[in-house]
């Protein structure tokens, strides 16, 4: 069939190059005047089946060249007008002569088309087994055939079907050693194009097949190929088979990637992890097939271990509580305790990224395929080595690891420590604040007070270098002595003051003045501020000193006693008023107290602080030191000291009157007008006289006070 066609090309091939030639002729010469109209009536002259193929004078326009002696004769004939030489049937013989084809020996004359060499049911037959031994081809489906030949642009492939399929060079450009003979898959789109050839493409047979095997990748697990083709936002582009595919960031390796670049070009394995039919897209991941590889690897690790093997690790991650090694496919964890018998406080003092250890397994879960390794387990015990000449009494030198609320922890060789305690710091009974006296990294002298090699315990005093001081308190520090102390601490009942090395006393808040009651000793002093003292009591069972301020001064209130004795008045500040009273300073720098109700004012307000007033004294109290004052206890002594003035004067008005009344009635006389206007004259007289005495009596008071 093929040849048939190949034929029948030639034939067309031929008749264009004599219609090419015929055509240059006429426009040379101007003698032959072939038109459309004449190409048509020679090629339909005889419409019997024996005239000649139609299709071998389809193109007798085109222009081609023929031979010269051919175009020559043809216009010979016609300018000499040889018509009855030449008819129209000599030339179409001549033509016929030129287009020389294989159908040209076939007698069309004596051909019947209705006879055959076959039966009618032979012919059915052969009809039949031809049918099936050609390929059933349908639109929309990928179809297996044989490239058939390669010429310069075209691919022929054979699908043994009535008619070969042609496709560009171009669609085989991943194929450059494409030969005849090879198996290719072409996607039909249609059995018969515009002109009647099978349209076909190799790039959606591509992309048909490779998502099919995408799908069924994914849907039986299989691992898949694929190119790295390029970079994209959040991962890589991978073609797999001619369909592109996306691979995240995250599905790259198990661990963290951060350079893209290194991997595009790469053809590598993927496992299908996501596919989405609607829009014909998939996700594969490379971190998926390595970690079932390393699943694998991990059970054959895990089903051999056993406590105290030894294993070959690599740094794989640090962390701050450790650091995870890879042990060949399973992870394990290398806790931050278990790398050195010392104290670190990263495991980056002492590990590397990359780098390779032996470990031992100390402990391990099957279920949850957890390892717990060591580093220090290799090495031996610190205390196993540690040098038999330290004993109790030793002097150590250790570096601080450690600083707890109790006390602080020194290294006196990596991996042994040993606690002093916050009462082993000082000889002082004053308490010890380790994480103020302590620092880490600083390095002390300490004696060894015990140590149990079996438990491996230490416990190191400071204090113990030296003599205790408290052996000689009574020479240093004799009661009553006075002495310059340093203050340490204040608390609401006292202050802490040190006199000398690990020796201490606490000044009470009552003693640090005769006069001022302090809230708060820090209303009296500051931490670090020096301060005189005198040493009341010592208490050398409990190493306590007994210290006192105010004892430096002779007491006042001995004095004080005669000076604010009860009933007697006094001008005052209001210096703090609470929902309790007022706290009253009175002369000499004293501080009284008066009740709430004890201040109120004349016309009925409460004082305020900053007011001066005068006070009674109500109370007071020498041991106790306590003075009790009230400013309308002295309003009322004024009013009943006043009234009192107003009632002598009265008797003694009354006295006067009765006088001259008496003096009056022995006169027998008439009293006059005149007598009774004297007589208001000596009331006003009375009534002057009575305001002079209470004004006298007011400034005798004040002179008393």
């Amino acid at each position: 069939m093929l040849n048939d066609e190949k034929n029948i090309d030639n034939q067309e091939d031929t008749s264009k190059d004599v219609s090419e030639n015929l055509d240059t002729s006429a426009n040379e010469e101007k003698v032959i005047g072939f038109d459309d109209e004449l190409t048509e009536e020679v090629i339909s002259f005889d419409d019997s089946p024996a005239t000649p193929v139609v299709e071998t004078t389809e193109t007798v326009t085109v222009e081609t060249t023929v031979t010269e002696p051919v175009a020559v004769e043809a216009t010979e004939t016609i300018h000499e007008e040889e018509s009855t030489t030449k008819t129209l049937e000599t030339l179409i013989e001549d033509q016929s002569a030129i287009l020389q084809t294989p159908h040209d020996d076939f007698d069309w004359e004596g051909t019947d088309d209705d006879q055959t060499d076959y039966s009618p049911e032979e012919y059915k037959t052969l009809a039949t087994e031809y049918a099936d031994n050609l390929t059933a081809l349908a639109e929309s489906q990928i179809v297996e055939g044989s490239v058939r030949e390669i010429n310069g642009r075209d691919v022929i492939i054979d699908f043994n079907y009535k008619a070969d399929g042609i496709l560009s060079v171009s669609e085989f450009r991943d194929q450059p050693d494409l030969a005849p003979g090879d198996s290719v898959f072409v996607y039909v789109e249609s059995l018969e194009d515009k002109r009647g050839q099978l349209s076909l493409s190799r790039r959606k047979a591509k992309i048909l097949r490779a998502w099919e095997s995408l799908v069924e990748s994914h849907n039986e697990g299989t691992i898949v190929k694929g190119t790295v083709v390029s970079k994209t936002k959040g991962g890589l582009i991978v073609d797999c088979g001619g369909l592109e595919t996306f691979l995240p960031g995250s599905q790259i390796d198990i661990r963290p990637i951060i350079d893209y670049d290194a991997y595009v070009g790469k053809t590598m394995e993927f496992k299908v992890v996501k596919i989405n039919e609607a829009i014909k897209n998939a996700v594969v991941s490379h971190k998926a097939l390595i970690e079932s590889d390393l699943a694998e690897q991990r059970d054959k690790i895990v089903a051999t271990l056993e406590r105290g093997q030894v294993l070959e690790g690599v740094v794989k991650n640090i962390t701050d509580f450790g650091a995870f090694m890879d042990l060949g496919g399973v992870d394990g964890l290398l806790y931050i305790t278990d790398i050195s018998w010392g104290r670190i406080k990263h495991p980056s003092e002492v590990l590397e990224l990359n780098q390779k250890l032996n470990v031992v397994v100390l402990d391990f879960n099957e279920d949850k395929k957890r390892i717990s390794l060591s580093l220090k387990q290799l090495l031996p015990h610190p205390w196993e080595v540690l040098d038999e000449k330290i004993t109790e009494g030793s002097v150590v030198k250790g570096k601080v690891v450690n600083i707890e609320d109790y006390g602080a922890f020194l290294e006196v060789i990596p991996g042994v420590e040993g606690l002093v305690h916050v009462s082993e710091v000082t000889w002082s009974n004053q308490p010890v604040n380790a994480k103020e006296y302590f620092t880490l990294g600083e390095s002390y002298d300490a004696k060894v007070v015990t140590i149990d090699r079996e438990e491996k315990k230490m416990s190191l005093s400071i204090k113990q270098l030296s003599d205790d001081p408290w052996n000689v308190i009574e020479e240093k520090f004799a009661e009553g002595t006075k002495h310059v102390g340093l203050v340490k601490n204040l608390t609401p009942y006292g202050v802490f003051v040190e006199l000398d090395e690990g020796i201490g006393g606490m000044i009470h808040i009552s003693d640090l003045s005769w006069l001022k009651r302090y809230s708060h000793p820090s209303e009296f002093t500051k931490v670090g501020q020096n301060i005189d003292v005198q040493v009341l009591e010592i208490d050398k069972e409990n190493r306590k000193l007994s210290l006192g301020h105010k004892q430096l001064e002779e007491n006042p209130w001995d004095t004080f006693e005669n000076v604010f004795p009860v009933g007697s008045f006094h001008e005052g500040t209001l210096v703090r008023r609470d929902e309790k009273g007022a706290i009253v300073q009175l002369p000499y720098g004293l501080e009284a107290f008066a009740p709430l109700k004890h201040v109120k004012k004349e016309n009925g307000a409460m004082a305020e602080v900053n007011d001066v007033l005068t006070f009674k004294v109500l109370e007071f109290n020498r041991d106790d030191k306590r003075i009790l004052v009230s400013h309308t206890r002295y309003l009322d002594a004024i009013k009943r000291e006043a009234g009192e003035i107003v009632e002598e004067t009265k008797r003694k008005e009354k006295k006067v009157t009765r006088k001259f009344v008496e003096k009056q009635n022995s006169k027998t006389e008439i009293t006059t007008l005149g007598e009774i206007e004297g007589f208001g004259d000596l009331k006003k007289q009375l009534e002057g006289q009575a305001a002079k005495a209470k004004l006298e009596a007011e400034e005798k008071k004040s002179e008393e006070e």
